[in-house]
């Protein structure tokens, strides 16, 4: 099994409510930092068509779709994708409902501050050599440290069984370790450095870091920790942070995100829904939808825009703009401020050349940023590496995230559709 040799996409770029962002969340919009290859740019390019329908696909008639708001989130960081997650210790029903988790097909896993967590709920950890297992999940934004530990983890009827997740900020642990802190950004400990109470990780890949963290111990990732310290070690596979969905028994392959499209002007509040498989059952179905096989280490596809090429590029409801670097657009701080709206195109294309040819708008940020609405979709910021295209791609859209080597009906990921 692949899977990606970092975090292939940002896990936000987040900013107070009425400005664009300086500091906070983070002005970095740095994508992997792994060593696998990307798309190249130089592949041929095609139509996107319909998929062809492939076997092997169990059907389920379990309860699939799970609620997803953009709101007031903490901080009033606006772009905020965001569910709620029950967590129980495994095998019992000592379960705690956790609200205001961002919702991430940028990443895999999920991650809790663990004081959101409540103290009656106990999870074991996970041990490592003659310690604790902890990890430092490095994103565009900052890092997170925490321990792992073993839980059920439930959602609108699926349950993943017994499975690693992350508590950020355990303080059980020692302090992160110099290699983790110092690894760019800030450090996301705390709500209101998170700007939410967790992560839920719903990306490309069944683990957080795959065969790279097996086989050795790599920096900035796994660690063993004792009271004297932590250092760098290995991680099997099945204790690293798992992507919940690719541990339910059925539904597995991937999720739907279905938001509503918004106005220019935005909107207060938008309510959709995190649908569980593709193709497993009717409200799932993948028919006449574009699909853009991602490369199978990094989880990239590439764009082309403005006549430029974006090698490094993904989908990532966990992003709170579109990313991309571009001098054709004024910028106000970190962020796109047109005098008036400006639509763009693009051209997303797959690893196997398949391309679907979408629009965009970019409008002024600080115009949206003053108005009292939390979901936008033509919020744009600059970016150092790469074209992310963040939640406002999503309004309007039902957005597929096939797991790798995960059968659907269009073949087996990764692959991203809409």
């Amino acid at each position: 099994m692949k899977s990606a040799l970092r975090f292939h996409a940002l896990l936000m770029i987040v900013c107070a409510a009425l400005v664009g962002c300086g500091g906070g969340g983070g002005s970095s919009s740095s994508g992997s930092s792994g060593s696998g290859s990307t798309p190249s740019a130089s592949a041929p390019t095609g139509s996107a068509t319909a998929p062809t329908p492939s076997a092997n696909v169990p059907q389920s008639t379990t309860p699939n779709v799970q609620p997803v708001t953009v709101g007031v989130s903490p901080g009033n960081t606006r772009n905020m994708l965001m569910t709620s997650v029950t967590v129980c210790q495994a095998g019992t029903g000592n379960c705690a409902t956790i609200d205001d988790i961002q919702v991430d097909t940028g990443s895999n896993g999920l991650r809790i501050l663990a004081s959101a967590l409540p103290t009656t709920l106990s999870l074991p950890t996970i041990a490592a050599g003659s310690g604790v297992s902890a990890e430092c999940a490095v994103f565009g934004s900052g890092y997170a440290w925490g321990s792992i530990h073993t839980a059920d983890v439930r959602m609108a009827g699926q349950q993943a069984s017994s499975i690693p997740i992350q508590l950020i900020a355990d303080s059980a642990l020692p302090g992160a370790p110099a290699d983790c802190a110092n690894s760019g950004g800030a450090s996301l400990l705390t709500v209101s450095s998170l700007h939410a109470n967790g992560i839920l990780g719903v990306g490309l890949f069944p683990v957080d870091c795959g065969n790279g963290c097996a086989n050795s111990a790599l920096p900035r990732w796994y660690y063993s920790c004792t009271t004297s310290g932590c250092s760098p070690t290995a991680q099997p596979l099945a204790q690293q942070v798992t992507n919940p969905v690719s541990s339910f028994p059925l539904d597995n392959n991937g999720v739907v995100i279905d938001l509503p499209a918004v106005a220019d002007a935005g909107a207060a509040s938008v309510s959709g829904s995190l649908i569980f498989g593709i193709g497993t059952q009717s409200n799932n179905t993948l028919t006449g939808t574009n699909v853009l096989r991602a490369n199978s280490a990094t989880g990239y596809v590439t764009t082309n825009t403005g006549g430029l090429t974006y090698a490094v590029s993904y989908l990532d409801s966990g992003s709170n703009g579109l990313f991309f670097h571009s001098t054709q657009f004024p910028l106000c701080g970190f962020w796109y401020c047109p005098t008036s709206t400006q639509s763009a195109s693009a051209s997303i294309t797959g690893i196997d050349g398949v391309s679907s040819t979408v629009s965009f708008d970019i409008a002024n940020s600080n115009t949206l940023f003053s108005s009292s609405n939390n979901a936008f979709d033509n919020l744009a910021g600059n970016s150092s590496l790469g074209f992310g295209w963040g939640l406002p791609f999503f309004y309007g859209k039902r957005i597929y995230t096939a797991i790798a080597t995960r059968n659907t009906s269009a073949g087996q990921g990764p692959y991203y559709a809409f």
